[in-house]
């Protein structure tokens, strides 16, 4: 189910032109036109993008080069946190706790761990792996709670997102990119 999902918004991304409008330049210029508007289409964007297994790091940087160093990364710092969120809700109605029923000691384990420390765990997993999907799908089979997700990931952010946009800015200072 949740590849048809993952297939469906590929095609849809493909058919309605939207990849062909991913760039620096679109993004700047909605964000310059009307920054309301243009939060809402980078994070749109960035949902859909982690939903077809994109990094987050790619919207990072164009966030970077549209806006700069700061409000990039608070606007993906935002944008993270939903697409997290959004996929959690997706993934979880449609999986719901599927990992409880894997019958391993390994991975019983690893989900007892979880149970006992849930916002540790998530704020530990964002701060290593960011918004991976496959953490985000994990995590949302995992059977942990919404409030523990939310925190944990609003938690976990930050640190990497600030590591990144500094990174990102030093290497954009050697790039002839404007």
């Amino acid at each position: 189910m949740l590849v048809m999902i993952i297939a469906l918004v590929l095609i849809a991304v493909e058919m309605t032109g939207l990849r062909a409008q991913l760039s620096v330049s679109f993004l700047r210029e909605h964000l310059e036109a009307n920054p309301i508007t243009g939060m809402v289409i980078f994070m749109l964007v960035f949902v859909v993008g982690n939903l077809i297994q994109l990094p987050g790091w790619i919207f990072l940087v164009a966030a970077i080069l549209a806006l700069g160093t700061v409000m990039g990364g608070l606007v993906t710092y935002l944008a993270a946190v939903t697409s997290c969120l959004v996929t959690f809700a997706l993934v979880r109605g449609l999986g719901g706790s599927a990992l409880r029923e894997i019958n391993n000691p390994w991975a019983q384990k690893i989900l007892t761990k979880l149970d006992t420390h849930p916002i540790q765990s998530v704020a530990l997993l964002r701060t290593v792996f960011q918004t991976m999907p496959a953490l985000n799908y994990t995590l949302a089979l995992s059977g942990v709670p919404l409030r523990p997700y939310l925190i944990g990931t609003l938690i976990g952010l930050p640190l990497p997102i600030m590591v990144y946009c500094l990174f990102f800015d030093r290497i954009l200072l050697l790039l002839p990119i404007g």
